[in-house]
């Protein structure tokens, strides 16, 4: 029993230790916080957890994608793409009014082909040429080459002076002579066309007779 109670002896031993290690258990126990820290380090974590948060509403462009795609969206872009070419289109008429315009009087009979052109009101003279002025010989005068030639000097002088586009009239000599233009009428259109006029109207004026003069001859006719 003596053993024992020696046994039992050491150990009160500690038991009287303990008031003085309450002490230093009170001093320690600040010192070995780790609830405090813990909470701390909880904080820590949670930050990170908290800025996918953010980028949640950062990924909402990704749900509009979709959106635009399925709205109606598209066909507006493409129509606005459209009303520029339509713009475009609508300039070039209005490049054409620009235009210096001219007016070709083409007289054309089985004798001569006189290439005339004029301003629109047909009051200035801008150039002119006829076929005697291209052959020598009086009977090639009225040849689609004489004509072709003329046309090609008058277009030549007038597009020197501006113009770039031509109406033509087409005449001849009417009244009590021939109702039909010769044969250099089709060559000189066709030249003003070649030498890089713009054609505009193409229009037959031969004066046509109301009961006008009477024709030359007799009443046998002409005596040849």
């Amino acid at each position: 029993m003596s053993e024992r109670k020696k046994k039992t002896g050491k150990k009160e031993a500690p038991e009287k230790v303990t008031g003085k290690t309450r002490e230093k258990a009170m001093k320690k126990v600040p010192e070995k916080t780790p609830e405090k820290k813990t909470p701390e380090k909880a904080a820590e974590k949670k930050a990170p957890e908290k800025t996918p948060e953010k980028k949640a509403p950062e990924k909402t462009p990704e749900k509009k994608a979709p959106e635009k795609a399925a709205g109606a969206r598209v066909p507006k872009e493409e129509t606005v793409e459209e009303e520029p070419k339509k713009r475009e289109r609508v300039k070039e008429p209005e490049e054409g009014r620009r235009m210096r315009w001219g007016v070709a009087h083409i007289y054309s009979s089985y004798n001569d082909t006189i290439v005339h052109i004029t301003d629109l009101t047909g009051a200035e003279t801008i150039a002119k040429a006829s076929g005697g002025m291209i052959v020598k010989a009086d009977r090639d005068e009225a040849t689609p080459y004489a004509a072709m030639q003329a046309s090609f000097r008058a277009a030549q002088e007038a597009m020197d002076k501006g113009v770039r586009g031509v109406h033509i009239k087409v005449r001849a000599p009417g009244g009590h002579g021939p109702k039909t233009p010769g044969p250099g009428a089709q060559a000189a259109i066709r030249a003003l066309a070649r030498a890089g006029l713009r054609i505009g109207r193409i229009e037959e004026c031969t004066p046509i007779p109301h009961d006008g003069t009477r024709r030359p001859g007799g009443r046998r006719g002409r005596r040849v």
